[in-house]
């Protein structure tokens, strides 16, 4: 017999707000499906504020009051049973990110987690990535957001390092990334990548799903360094209207892909990975991967 529920996550980051509606089934003697059922983004671009003012701004407040009532109404018709909203780099680094929490609180009813990075690339590590991670291989996982990426290194099944930094596309759009940050980065890859001798990355985002689906390639094969490379210097030679009529991007993807694409062509290069997965993942299945697990601890406790 199946028991079947849904779950919603939403993630505020520093380029979009996203709300993933999840169906989890439950089947006696086999693995849970997660499966996504509806996902919705809106462009407000907190980092924008954030990044150079260094608080949000009373208009994309607004925005986001306006957004997180509509998500609640959706959550509402979807008959969510269990629901967690995070909040990242934009709203931890505005110093009025708490107030703005509060007050989406008083207006909506939904609680905002404000969390670091740390937390952030441990909620993403979280997500099923079994059918890519291999106990006899060893990956980079990249998730690049507007204001921060995560990064992770599995070897042997296992995380081995993770570490977040304040290396996002939106930050590079604004020129609020300082060449010491890419060295960091570097410093941090190649020493935690070192010891492997072949390694293949896994990436997630906005920005690397719409090149896979630009790509062409059969879900599971992964994107070559070369294609990735090439794609970089095509989007590179065209105009943000060109990307737009030419390449079919929306406004608020046509600037950030090009600084995310570096992000992963630079994690690629310096931990000399060849190939780069990508399913699809993100912070928000993270989301709904933990609540998951949090209820089966819970009725365990209550049997025990």
């Amino acid at each position: 017999m199946l028991k079947i529920e849904k779950y919603g996550a939403v993630d505020i980051g520093s380029n979009a707000i996203r709300l993933l509606v999840a169906t989890v089934v439950e089947q006696e003697g086999k693995d849970t499906l997660f499966k996504k059922t509806s996902l919705v983004r809106v462009p407000i671009r907190l980092g924008a504020d954030v990044f150079l003012e260094g608080k949000i701004s009373e208009s994309n407040a607004n925005r986001m009051v306006d957004a997180m009532i509509a998500f609640k109404l959706l959550m509402k018709t979807h008959n969510i049973k269990r629901f967690r909203a995070c909040a990242t780099s934009a709203m931890r680094e505005a110093s009025n990110g708490h107030e703005i929490a509060a007050m989406i609180e008083e207006k909506s009813g939904l609680h905002i987690n404000i969390i670091d990075g740390n937390d952030e690339a441990a909620i993403i590590a979280s997500t099923d990535l079994k059918s890519l991670i291999q106990n006899d291989k060893a990956f980079l996982y990249v998730d690049v957001g507007g204001g921060s990426t995560e990064f992770t290194v599995f070897a042997n099944g296992h995380i081995v390092a993770s570490q977040s930094f304040k290396l996002g596309t939106v930050r590079l759009i604004e020129n609020r990334v300082e060449d010491s940050m890419w060295e960091d980065v570097e410093r941090w890859i190649k020493k935690e990548t070192k010891d492997y001798h072949k390694i293949s990355m896994i990436g997630s985002g906005g920005n690397i799903n719409s090149i896979y689906k630009k790509s062409g390639k059969k879900i599971g094969k992964p994107l070559s360094y070369f294609y990735l490379s090439s794609y970089y210097e095509l989007i590179k030679s065209l105009s943000f209207d060109e990307r737009i009529t030419e390449l079919d991007m929306n406004p608020d993807r046509a600037d950030v892909v090009v600084p995310a694409t570096r992000i992963y062509l630079s994690a690629m290069k310096w931990s000399k990975a060849k190939n780069v997965f990508v399913p699809k993942i993100g912070l928000s299945d993270g989301i709904i991967k933990s609540l998951y697990n949090e209820k089966i601890a819970a009725e365990m406790e209550v049997n025990s």
